[in-house]
């Protein structure tokens, strides 16, 4: 007993350190398939993918992937059926996180043909692809 009062704090440490290694495992059945920039243009080009953005009108304003749908998160479940049901949907935001819930409220909503752009906007913007304002 005087050992782990001794240690409490190195034993907290390495439980935290632990639940933070696990956490992307755990939410990857949520967040639907990430697909990294290059497989999500084949996505785009080959199956004609609807790419929707969830973020902010104001973010998606001031730039967005090239023919992209602005459905911000928090209106999502009430506006799922605006997505063509017989097409993939690509979702992205800033960074893949947000989008990575969006996914997952698309799937709830029934749909399975759902992949979060891994690295978001950012992403896309570092692999040199084009952003449209």
């Amino acid at each position: 007993m005087d050992f782990v009062l001794d240690n409490i704090v190195l034993i907290v440490i390495a439980v935290v350190s632990g639940a933070m290694l696990l956490w992307p495992l755990v939410t990857r059945g949520t967040g639907g398939q990430a697909l990294d920039t290059l497989r999500a243009t084949r996505l785009i080009n080959d199956s004609g993918a609807v790419v929707l953005d969830v973020r902010s009108p104001a973010e998606f304003a001031a730039g967005h992937l090239p023919n992209a749908r602005n459905i911000p998160l928090a209106e999502l479940e009430k506006r799922a059926g605006e997505l063509p049901p017989n097409k993939p949907v690509l979702v992205c935001c800033a960074s893949g996180a947000t989008s990575s819930r969006a996914v997952g409220v698309l799937r709830k909503a029934g749909r399975q043909d759902v992949f979060n752009l891994s690295g978001g906007l950012d992403g896309w913007r570092q692999a040199g692809l084009p952003v449209v304002k």
